[in-house]
């Protein structure tokens, strides 16, 4: 009858998100009411009878009868009453076939299957909304098989969003997955962290994991590599004004202008600052 929320909505616990009309309460309302009805009318007639029993009137046993059906009533009254409340009727006090429907939890409306004048199933999917919380979220990674060693709960992770790149979060591995895919020979393993309110449902993250292992790597200035032919290659003194040219393997970018040395450079060798001036001016020599 009325939809109060909408698809993306910050909802509270509590807080009312559509108003449905029930034909289920409409007729349990109804039986509701008879029963009140009866109950009140077998009270009535079990008090006359109990006066006419005093005067000897009547026998014991109209006055078990009596007692009797205002007896049964009451549990007309209580089960009709019962159905009323399973079947999630606010009150019982002014009867309406209309219900109020409130979010359980508090979240983000991320799904919404439901429009004005539409019907909704009470027990079978899809669900009118569905409210999750954002709060915390959490990532999952496909890790290979042969990086399996260095990942292990409880350890920190780095977040990097592909939407955000330059933005570093936090995460702490709270589970590897059992079972291997065959085909990509890779593990899930999830990361749980708290979402500072950019990550959204979908969303592409890469994920770096620290291994206990420490390596010491070598770090040039970005323009001491030179690409040539689909490689990296930097140039080494020598001996007096010699020079070699040395194909290395480059790594992630790094502050300051720098680049990381995967392979090819050990820590502490010079190389030329650079590399691509070095060449011009060998050649025009």
């Amino acid at each position: 009858m009325e939809i109060e929320a909408r698809l993306g909505d910050t909802v509270k616990k509590g807080q009312l998100l559509l108003k449905v009309q029930s034909a289920d309460i409409s007729g349990a309302f109804s039986d509701y009411q008879k029963a009140t009805a009866d109950e009140q009318l077998a009270r009535t007639q079990l008090e006359r009878a109990k006066l006419l029993y005093d005067k000897g009137a009547i026998s014991q046993n109209d006055l078990q009868i009596a007692q009797n059906a205002e007896d049964k009533a009451k549990v007309d009254v209580a089960n009709t009453a019962e159905k009323l409340r399973v079947l999630g009727s606010p009150t019982l006090d002014r009867p309406s076939g209309l219900i109020e429907i409130h979010a359980p939890i508090s979240g983000v409306i991320t799904d919404q299957q439901v429009t004005n004048g539409a019907g909704v199933a009470g027990l079978s999917s899809p669900n009118p909304f569905t409210i999750s919380d954002l709060t915390h979220v959490w990532v999952l990674c496909d890790v290979y098989e042969n990086d399996l060693a260095s990942v292990r709960l409880g350890e920190k992770a780095d977040i990097r969003l592909n939407a955000y790149p330059d933005q570093v979060l936090a995460g702490i591995i709270s589970n590897i997955g059992p079972v291997l895919d065959p085909n990509i020979r890779t593990v899930k393993v999830r990361i749980e962290m708290r979402n500072p309110g950019l990550m959204r449902p979908g969303m592409f993250v890469s994920a770096t994991f620290h291994g206990r292992q420490k390596q010491s790597r070598a770090a040039v200035p970005a323009t001491a590599i030179l690409h040539l032919h689909d490689r990296d290659w930097v140039y080494l003194p020598v001996t007096g004004n010699q020079f070699r040219r040395t194909e290395v393997v480059g790594g992630d970018m790094l502050p300051g202008a720098m680049q990381e040395i995967v392979s090819g450079l050990a820590p502490g060798q010079h190389v030329v600052a650079n590399a691509l001036e070095f060449q011009n001016s060998a050649e025009q020599q």
